[in-house]
């Protein structure tokens, strides 16, 4: 049996394969000390061979035996599991977004990070939903169903938020706000994933993901069909599972 845990900044996503299919998937919140709920989730598998990533792997490794692989490459090898002409892939999770490029046999020939500024993000998101009252799941919905949209100048993550305090105070709706807000996101990862120069065969992973207006937004930017796994949180954490497998 292999495991593949992703220690993320939100939550912590484990996957045990058994025989190539998956036998158990859990994700749980990171909390303050990620490596013991990780290692919580480890216990019901105490003879499998583990493979961590993401943000708390180092911490991880500190606290078990294990390997460890980057984020990019379990991605990348877990969104070519899933969909194997994937060139392309999306990774938006809680607090960083990435491009990865693969090549034709899968192999990562380039790849962009935005780990610098939360915009674009999930916690960017999940800041705009709270400043407009909506629960993170409430956001999506509500800005599929607006019709209008009045632009969002800043994706700085402190002056959006005043910015949209601002249109509240305006009286514009808080849906109209809403949608606004998931074009500005779409259309900053559109640009990132135009920037690798081919977003055919685009595989959208992580959290964000299963925002399906903001999946329906990328698709109308890139003109271009985004491929979503059933589970795209766990994307990476499969990814190190298959890692297990064949190291």
């Amino acid at each position: 049996m292999q495991v593949g845990i992703d220690l993320g900044s939100r939550t912590i996503k484990a996957v045990a394969l058994k025989g190539g299919a998956v036998l158990q998937r859990r994700v749980v919140e990171s909390g303050f000390e990620p490596h013991r709920q990780a290692l919580q989730l480890l216990g019901d598998h105490p003879t499998a061979r583990v493979v961590a990533t993401g943000y708390g792997r180092h911490l991880m490794q500190q606290h078990a035996e294990l390997d460890i692989i980057t984020e990019i490459k379990a991605h990348a090898l877990g969104a070519r599991h899933l969909f194997p002409h994937c060139r392309t892939i999306l990774d938006v999770g809680g607090q960083d977004s990435k491009v990865i490029q693969l090549s034709e046999n899968g192999r990562i020939v380039n790849f962009q990070m935005n780990d610098k500024c939360a915009a674009g993000t999930g916690r960017f998101l999940e800041m705009m939903a709270v400043s407009l009252g909506y629960g993170l799941g409430e956001f999506g919905l509500a800005a599929g169903k607006a019709d209008a949209s009045t632009p969002i100048n800043s994706m700085c993550a402190v002056f959006a938020e005043s910015e949209v305090i601002s249109l509240k105070n305006r009286g514009i709706p808080p849906a109209e706000i809403a949608r606004s807000v998931h074009l500005a996101v779409a259309s900053r990862l559109a640009a990132m994933v135009s920037k690798t120069g081919d977003c055919h065969h685009l595989v959208f992973t992580g959290g964000v993901a299963n925002n399906k207006t903001l999946v329906a937004m990328l698709e109308m930017a890139l003109r271009v069909p985004v491929l979503v796994p059933e589970d795209p949180s766990i994307t990476g954490a499969l990814g190190a599972a298959l890692h297990a497998g064949c190291s």
